[in-house]
């Protein structure tokens, strides 16, 4: 049966790709989901295919995104533990080439995960909500990563017209863990609702946009949020005495985006 919609999705197998798998199920919509590792089977009413490989292959990516309407690219190197090299490798020029694969299949869309740790060490100011356009300011590779990916998405909006919106993820948690999460915290209902509202929005061309639940310590702006149609529900703050006691970004890093990212450096 032919579908309405398709939907391609990177690192189908990770925290939000799993998350997204089954809250992006809608009727006419067929999901491509693709991952290095080997997924759970297909349920009997889902509308998706499995596709196991690697998006660094531009051969699977141009196959994989043929048809398609979209591409969630959420595949990569996660916050820690890689070299530069692999951050290059990986992130950067697999993002490069997922956006040639769309340019190249005629993808007019492509969601990009990019995080909070691309402006991790701005700093956030009390009433002052950090704009959704902050100057990049990483607080380590991983971050450079992303503010070297969203540059990649600009270029490929503005020189071949693709629609790209980069969502600078906050803290994906069940529920929030640190003092921090408040307001970073991105709940996985609003995690749907997010990408959901980067699917649906008519022409957006280009943008960047803060991706965190309606938390009432707002620390970033949802000004772009709420134009591409995301309408959080979740709020960090009715698990504020839970977390009241922990403390995983010490007082000397709780000012910076990026938390304990922006700790000083020892050798």
């Amino acid at each position: 049966m032919a579908s309405d919609e398709i939907v391609v999705i990177t690192g189908a197998d990770g925290v939000i790709g799993t998350r997204l798998r089954h809250s992006l199920r809608r009727p006419g919509r067929h999901l491509r989901l693709l991952d290095l590792m080997r997924q759970a089977p297909l349920e009997a009413d889902e509308d998706a295919e499995l596709i196991v490989g690697s998006f660094l292959d531009p051969e699977l990516m141009e196959t994989t995104c043929a048809g398609a309407h979209a591409i969630i690219h959420l595949a990569g190197l996660s916050t820690e533990g890689y070299t530069w090299d692999e951050y290059l490798d990986v992130n950067i020029d697999g993002t490069h080439v997922v956006l040639e694969a769309a340019r190249r299949a005629g993808v007019p869309r492509v969601v990009y995960a990019s995080s909070n740790h691309a402006v991790g060490f701005s700093t956030l100011e009390p009433g002052a909500p950090a704009p959704d356009y902050l100057f990049p300011r990483p607080d380590s590779f991983y971050g450079v990563s992303k503010v070297a990916s969203e540059g990649l998405c600009s270029l490929y909006h503005d020189r071949f017209g693709l629609d790209v919106i980069c969502l600078r993820i906050g803290s994906y948690r069940e529920r929030p863990d640190s003092r921090r999460a408040l307001w970073s915290w991105l709940s996985p209902k609003d995690c749907t609702r997010l990408f959901e509202a980067a699917l649906a929005t008519p022409n957006p061309g280009y943008r960047v946009v803060w991706g965190v639940s309606a938390n009432a310590c707002a620390a970033v702006s949802l000004e772009e949020a709420t134009a591409i149609g995301y309408e959080p529900v979740d709020d960090a703050e009715a698990f504020a005495d839970e977390v009241a006691a922990l403390d995983a970004d010490g007082p000397a890093t709780l000012g910076f985006i990026g938390g304990s990212y922006a700790a000083p450096f020892s050798a």
